[in-house]
């Protein structure tokens, strides 16, 4: 499997609510991950990130993505991707109780393979205006 063949259905069970259990096939064991973002401040394992995704089509269960850009740099090791995440908070969960509220997110994820596997990812994502459109900041 190429880079890019990893890194895109890495991102596909990962937007989608696999969890851990779809996306640890594609990342080592103990691959890390960073964002600068308050809600993911405590998410330092892409393990942990990949289970946050899952849990947030609880309160979103009509979240989903609209891919804008995907590109590898063979040469770095490193594959980008951008999206548009879309939802509507119907669902239970969140910080109280369903707002039937619209997010439309703008966020990037910068994946770093160690050989044929994610070895770090860091998501680019300004969660104060997600948060904000959702009602729940």
């Amino acid at each position: 499997m190429t880079l890019e063949q990893t890194a895109r259905s890495f991102f596909e069970a990962c937007e989608t609510g696999g969890g851990w259990a779809a996306c640890n096939a594609f990342c080592h064991d103990s691959a890390s991950f960073a964002c600068q973002a308050d809600a993911l401040a405590e998410t330092t394992t892409l393990e942990g990130y990949t289970e946050w995704m899952k849990g947030l089509l609880g309160p979103i269960p009509d979240g989903r993505y609209d891919l804008t850009a995907f590109a590898v740099d063979v040469d770095r090791g490193t594959v980008v991707a951008s999206a548009v995440f879309h939802g509507t908070q119907t669902g239970a969960g969140g910080p109280g109780e369903a707002t039937g509220k619209s997010v439309a997110s703008d966020y990037a994820y910068v994946m770093r393979f160690d050989g044929d596997r994610i070895t770090h990812m860091t998501k680019i994502w300004n969660d104060a205006q997600a948060l904000r459109q959702l009602g729940w900041a």
